[in-house]
């Protein structure tokens, strides 16, 4: 193999691709090396024959932001929807469906033509208001305002049928066997009939002192969990000064500030309105007339359709994202019902309830927030000077402490914390990660740069002494594991106590004289059923143990974190069958529905996984226009993969 190599280096074809990455160093400045990677097109999501590039991307994902917006009824941006993660959901979740698509069209599942076309004719913004007839134009029109084209709509309802045929069949063939059903109901209707006492650490007796021996030993047991972690003491330098914030401000900035933040210092007007959309003019005009009738926005809706209406409470103009609702709502005074509106989707009809005018901001109300705002602005400008001056100060050879002191900065001491953030008490010490990341970067002594905390804040690390991680000593920790040792060994008196109990009753003595020995109280149970209610009245340990043993059989185990239980099964009743039936069968059903939920979520993945569908995150952030560096935790955030 080295010899081919060797070979292929001499040869007059290795000349000719050294050339080439040559010429690719020199054009990209050596910032692309990959001379093929602009080779063929670079898609969002790519799926077989289906891809998805970054226009469409961002189209789709700006339609899934407005109808968030639409039902949360207040702006969501692109930041919001990545900093929940939604971004990587939605890509996800496409990628899949994606991936099935290009399957099930090679497979042949492939909706006609006719469906697709009644599918259009169903949506009245296609259709002419005066003739009735479809309006091609208006067809057009209407689907350049969502920002689609005819081709993609109409590939959206192939897509969607698509799935639903599959589901519906998968969902059709699907019988569950009724044993399914009769073996749950059965255990869920069965009765039983038991007795048992509880067994109280007064039983069972509790553990004297520990020795020294015994606490050391009990020490090394749990070495593991009681090893103190490693800590680190730091003093950090803050550039920031209190006084930034106490400097008076001229009044012509003042001014000059609330002049050009007028507008947004203003309160907008806002209105308090329901909307109800219906599909058809004819079927907003008359809940319109309804309302104006007096009818309540519910009835209005029920009487006409089963119209949902929408309320929006006190809710600013910029809100409302339909154009077109929001002129008829603000164009509307209070108590008024507006005509019937075409939308984006259907016609609305509105009804104003209440108007808040707004409020043009003034001086005088403004000048604290503006006042706050350009000192803020001062001691973010003061700390940069102050870093310059610094970095100046040390590049001339001055310590840490030397110029810290030229340039008024503040050093401070921190309580010692481990790399987590814990003090020694267990608490957080709510320090910024880069404190953190900085203190455990550097050995005993050293000094970091200057380290860009956030918010105009910055900050030198000086690691001024490490307390490595060691086993406590016994003095330090005596009352605390005494008390532990003390917990651990009556727990396992307790255990044994209740077990020599129930080995007597397995051995064929009468449950009644044991626990009568024991100073124990029967407990007589007839026909208990497993359910929530008995449950609450006779324990979580009662109920696993009368209902995981058969008749006649013994159980014993915890009933409260200082007893234990001891009993016997006396009798298993078997469910009815007339009452169990109909359970067993309402079961059945439940059951069938998540086979069937699952069966095709896993077709759909087995779909994209056939079509080696995959995505790419980072492209899918640059579409939104998000910086992929600083979205979201790397961890958070997949590489690109093949859909699973």
């Amino acid at each position: 193999m080295i010899t081919l190599f060797r070979n292929f280096a001499r040869s007059k074809f290795a000349l000719i691709l050294i050339a080439i990455v040559g010429l690719a160093v020199v054009v990209t400045g050596g910032t692309q090396l990959d001379v093929f990677a602009s080779l063929g097109g670079k898609h969002v999501i790519s799926a077989g024959d289906r891809k998805v590039d970054q226009a469409q991307f961002r189209a789709d994902f700006d339609r899934l932001r407005e109808s968030l917006t639409e039902r949360a009824q207040r702006p969501v941006t692109i930041d919001d929807m990545v900093k929940e993660n939604l971004h990587v959901r939605y890509l996800e979740e496409q990628t899949r469906q994606l991936g099935f698509l290009n399957w099930a069209w090679k497979a042949g599942i492939r909706p006609g033509k006719e469906l697709v076309v009644k599918q259009i004719r169903e949506i009245p913004a296609f259709f002419n208001g005066v003739t009735g007839q479809f309006d091609e134009t208006q067809y057009q029109s209407k689907l350049a305002e969502q920002g689609l084209t005819a081709q993609r709509l109409e590939q959206e309802f192939r897509d969607q049928y698509a799935v639903n045929h599959y589901g519906s069949a998968a969902f059709a063939g699907l019988r569950l066997p009724r044993v399914y059903g009769a073996v749950l109901a059965a255990r869920a209707m069965e009765s039983r009939d038991g007795r048992w006492f509880e067994v109280t650490q007064a039983m069972a007796g509790t553990a004297p002192a520990p020795t020294d021996a015994q606490l050391q030993a009990f020490l090394s047991e749990n070495a593991a969990q009681l090893r103190r972690p490693e800590f680190r003491m730091a003093s950090v330098l803050l550039f920031n000064n209190p006084s930034d914030t106490a400097a008076a401000i001229p009044e012509a900035r003042i001014v000059e500030r609330f002049n050009f933040r007028q507008a947004a210092l203003s309160t907008p007007e806002t209105r308090t309105f329901v909307t109800l959309t219906a599909p058809t003019k004819a079927a907003a005009d008359a809940i319109a007339a309804a309302l104006r009738a007096g009818q309540t926005p519910a009835q209005a809706g029920q009487a006409n359709g089963g119209v949902q209406p929408a309320t929006f409470n006190a809710t600013p103009r910029a809100a409302v994202t339909d154009p077109a609702i929001a002129a008829a709502v603000f164009g509307a005074t209070a108590g008024q019902v507006t005509n019937a509106v075409q939308g984006r989707v259907g016609f609305t009809v509105a009804q104003v309830s209440a108007v808040t005018p707004g409020a043009a901001a003034t001086l005088d109300s403004a000048r604290e927030a503006i006042i706050n705002e350009l000192r803020t602005e001062d001691a973010k400008g003061a700390v940069f000077a102050r870093v310059e001056k610094y970095e100046k100060a040390r590049s001339e050879g001055k310590t840490l402490d030397q110029a810290a002191a030229e340039i008024g900065g503040r050093i401070i001491p921190l309580p010692p914390f481990t790399q987590d953030g814990k003090l020694p008490d267990g608490q957080p010490m709510n320090a910024p990660p880069q404190i953190l990341q900085s203190a455990y970067a550097l050995s005993k002594g050293g000094e970091s740069d200057v380290i860009d905390a956030g918010q105009g804040q910055y900050f030198v690390l000086r690691l001024t002494d490490i307390r490595p991680a060691a086993l406590p000593t016994l003095a330090d920790i005596r009352e605390p594991l005494a008390q532990q040792w003390v917990l651990r060994e009556n727990a396992k008196r307790l255990a044994a106590k209740a077990e020599e109990l129930a080995s007597r009753v397995r051995q064929g003595q009468d449950i009644a004289a044991v626990a009568a020995s024991a100073g124990g109280t029967l407990i007589n149970r007839a026909s208990l059923q497993q359910n929530p209610q008995v449950q609450t009245e006779i324990g979580q340990g009662v109920m696993e143990g009368l209902f995981g043993q058969g008749k006649g059989q013994v159980f014993s185990g915890p009933a409260s974190e200082t007893a234990y239980v001891v009993g016997r099964v006396d009798a298993i009743r078997p469910a009815v069958p007339a009452l169990a039936a109909p359970v067993a069968e309402q079961v059945r059903a439940r059951m069938a529905e998540q086979m069937g939920n699952a069966m095709v979520e896993n077709a759909l993945a087995a779909g994209a996984l056939r079509s080696k569908a995959k995505s790419d995150t980072a492209f899918a952030l640059q579409a939104l226009g998000v910086d992929p560096a600083t979205a979201t935790n790397p961890a958070s955030a997949p590489t690109p993969t093949p859909a699973q």
